[in-house]
């Protein structure tokens, strides 16, 4: 799945994917993913990766060296710290001329490149993205999120849904804290409505008249009216 998420307040969904991010302590409740409740490394913390608006990664390093970084942070071996390092730079296309010059020459669209190959080093079953790769052209950056291999979620926050077409399958709404919505886009296509915080709002509503149209209480009500 790749699921778009929109938020009303728009800084709503940034804040849930740092939570899931183990980046913000949630104030009450708990975050459970793959089943696991255990954000450390023995439990989920080594099967997710987090990239947002802000890579962290200094302006004097290298590609090579940020992403050489994440692998021994990781704990990879010689041999498979190289391997993976060269795919994740394959993968985002960074310039071979551009691997061991200070990211900071190549303006925002290489320090996003490299940002997202550090999410990847890891090979992440889940992938949670908080407005990324803004500098990078649209269907570039759609190519560079359908990743390859295994099955994978995509959890991307959003707060210009209409950028992300032909990328996401589903769309989420979170409005005042919760989850009111989570749709195949399709649903969107077949209702006539657009990728936009509207058309998702509107999908929304649309889908609560319908269930409270079914519900046998409301049903009832209404026939003895």
């Amino acid at each position: 799945m790749r699921l778009l998420l929109v938020s009303e307040p728009d800084e709503s969904a940034s804040a849930l994917v740092r939570i899931l991010a183990g980046l913000t302590r949630p104030s009450g409740g708990h975050v459970e993913i793959a089943g696991l409740t255990d954000g450390s490394a023995a439990g989920w913390a080594r099967r997710v990766a987090h990239l947002g608006p802000a890579p962290g990664i200094h302006g004097w390093m290298t590609p090579r060296q940020a992403l050489d970084l994440a692998a021994r942070l990781l704990g990879l071996g010689p041999a498979d710290a190289q391997r993976r390092v060269e795919r994740a730079m394959a993968w985002v296309r960074i310039p071979p001329g551009a691997v061991d010059r200070p990211v900071a020459r190549g303006g925002a669209p290489l320090l996003e490149r490299t940002g997202l190959a550090a999410a990847l080093i890891g090979d992440p079953e889940v992938l949670l993205l908080d407005e990324p790769l803004r500098s990078i052209e649209a269907g570039e950056r759609a190519r560079m999120l359908r990743l390859p291999g295994r099955r994978r979620t995509l959890l991307l926050a959003s707060r210009y849904p209409s950028s992300e077409a032909g990328l996401v399958t589903h769309v989420g709404l979170l409005q005042e804290g919760r989850i009111r919505l989570v749709a195949p886009v399709a649903e969107l296509e077949s209702e006539g409505l657009e990728l936009t915080h509207r058309g998702i709002a509107d999908l929304a509503a649309r889908k609560d008249d319908a269930a409270a149209a079914t519900d046998p209480a409301r049903v009832s009500a209404a026939a003895s009216q």
